[in-house]
């Protein structure tokens, strides 16, 4: 029988810097899982996710082009029962093909990289648990450099409705400062060392 890996969960709040830890770890061999990647292709291809979005938020959900994130936007930004129903939808698809990509893994450790790990309650599903950390306004002007159809005023929004961040630092096992001043390959290395080191510890 198969044994299952070591799963890393990798998160942090919006303009933390989770994507450029997880490309660290890939180019270490660490295969990553995407969480919010695999989340939008799911919502776009899945015929049951679609279906039920429909249902529940109009036919103008999706257009040719695949979800109609300005529409579901204006739903749910300002109704958190609109938002929890949208991800009652999407996280279970998320969940389940979370746990397909896991059974076809062969690594020793593998990553799923999530921005709502605590919020979806994945992370019960971790064995261990890594913050990307960065101070508030870094992430503000990341994002405005990265997303430039949004406003400082929308990025502050969504950061008041995730997390903060010594939430998350106090929920996680591991944490790497992006903040701009500290080196992260030596950070995202030493984490690397440590997982492998507490394998081999197991075998």
């Amino acid at each position: 029988m198969k044994s299952s890996p070591f799963i890393v969960g990798i998160t942090g709040g919006i303009g933390s810097g989770k994507s450029l830890v997880c490309k660290i770890f890939f180019s270490l061999g660490v295969p990553i899982y995407d969480a919010d990647s695999r989340a939008k292709w799911l919502t776009n291809n899945n015929k049951e996710i679609r279906q039920a979005v429909i249902k529940n938020f109009g036919e103008e959900s999706f257009t040719d082009s695949g979800l109609n994130r300005d529409h579901i936007s204006s739903i749910v930004f300002n109704d958190s029962s609109k938002l929890d129903l949208l991800n009652s939808i999407i996280h279970p698809a998320v969940a389940n093909d979370f746990k397909k990509w896991v059974s076809e893994q062969s690594a020793s450790y593998i990553i799923k990289e999530a921005a709502l790990m605590f919020e979806s309650g994945s992370y019960k599903q971790m064995d261990a648990v890594v913050n990307v950390s960065a101070p508030t306004e870094i992430r503000i002007k990341r994002v405005l450099a990265r997303d430039p159809f949004r406003t400082k005023k929308e990025i502050e929004s969504i950061l008041k409705k995730q997390l903060s961040e010594n939430e998350r630092i106090e929920k996680s096992d591991h944490v790497i400062i992006n903040d701009g001043k500290s080196m992260v390959i030596p950070q995202v290395l030493q984490l690397h060392h440590t997982f492998l080191k507490a394998l081999s510890t197991k075998s």
